[in-house]
């Protein structure tokens, strides 16, 4: 891959800026990136590979589209696209991913993060992708038929299933209790459907957010924020659970709707992002890492790149 030249280069800014951009698009209305685009959003993959990317190079890349008005997932260095006979066309702007060299611990004082788990230590470089809509020379494969493109409950239903969480259908609201380890849903005809999704991708995809949230119990993935968040940890967990739920629709081909209750939590988003520019990574990861214990459950298979 492409890696940045410029020393001084913030790769970690350069990619939340691109995102605070796209959220802020909506004008009077900010709105995460994959709940404009009105179909199913597939996981951007990469050209030489085959494989989906992961964790923040998923939303860098869905912002990066949804700015340009790309409708193909398609992604690849200048380079990679040579290799396939295609040619980048002059002029194009590429976009930002970032990926992980690993280091020597006698490096360490050079290094961006440490996995104490690993004692591998890493740091951050960019690479530089471009979409197919901006390359000549390349034949886009035919899309596959499905007989009914808005509806993919069997295989929602089936990785639901496999999770083996406590789910109850009652009430009016959406909510994981913590206390009772349960996830409590609203009955889908309270669920309806908008010009972009179905009713029953609405329900979905709520419920995907949920078991985002479930993943993270003392017995699973422990997941918490500590003192580097404070007062905030409590958004950063509807952020994870925000892009836990995008990436799962993304891999059962589910239109991913926002929650009645996210508008309330854009404003706060917003805020940590501008405030950190590493909190995206870190929830992004975190919401990576849900999103494959979850699948693992099931042995969902998702081949993925970087």
């Amino acid at each position: 891959m492409t890696t940045s030249t410029t020393e001084h280069f913030d790769v970690y800014g350069a990619i939340t800026n691109q995102i605070i951009t796209a959220i802020e698009a909506g004008a009077e209305h900010p709105q995460m990136p994959w709940h404009r685009s009105g179909e199913s959003i597939e996981r951007p993959t990469n050209i030489e590979s085959g494989k989906a990317y992961r964790g923040v190079n998923t939303v860098a890349l869905w912002a990066a589209a949804d700015a340009c008005g790309y409708s193909n997932g398609i992604w690849g260095t200048y380079r990679q696209w040579q290799e396939r006979g295609a040619q980048v066309r002059k002029g194009e702007k590429s976009s930002i991913i970032i990926f992980y060299r690993d280091l020597d611990p006698k490096d360490a004082d050079t290094a961006d993060n440490r996995d104490d788990r690993e004692n591998r230590f890493f740091v951050a470089r960019a690479s530089r992708v471009f979409n197919v809509a901006q390359v000549d020379g390349y034949q886009l494969p035919e899309p596959a038929i499905t007989a009914n493109p808005i509806d993919p409950c069997d295989q929602a239903e089936a990785f639901i299933a496999a999770t083996g969480a406590s789910i109850t259908v009652a009430g009016e609201r959406a909510f994981y209790n913590r206390t009772t380890d349960s996830i409590t849903m609203p009955d889908r005809f309270r669920f309806i459907g908008t010009k972009t999704s179905a009713a029953s991708e609405s329900w979905y995809s709520t419920l995907l957010h949920e078991l985002t949230h479930w993943s993270g119990a003392e017995n699973r993935m422990a997941r918490t924020f500590g003192e580097r968040f404070g007062d905030d940890a409590y958004a950063m967990e509807e952020m994870v659970a925000e892009l836990g739920a995008a990436f799962l629709c993304g891999d059962l081909g589910i239109t991913a709707e926002p929650r009645p209750d996210h508008a309330d939590y854009i404003g706060h988003w917003l805020r940590i992002l501008q405030g950190d520019r590493k909190a995206i990574f870190t929830a992004a990861s975190a919401a990576n890492k849900a999103s494959e214990f979850l699948k693992s459950l099931g042995n969902f298979e998702q081949r993925e790149a970087a």
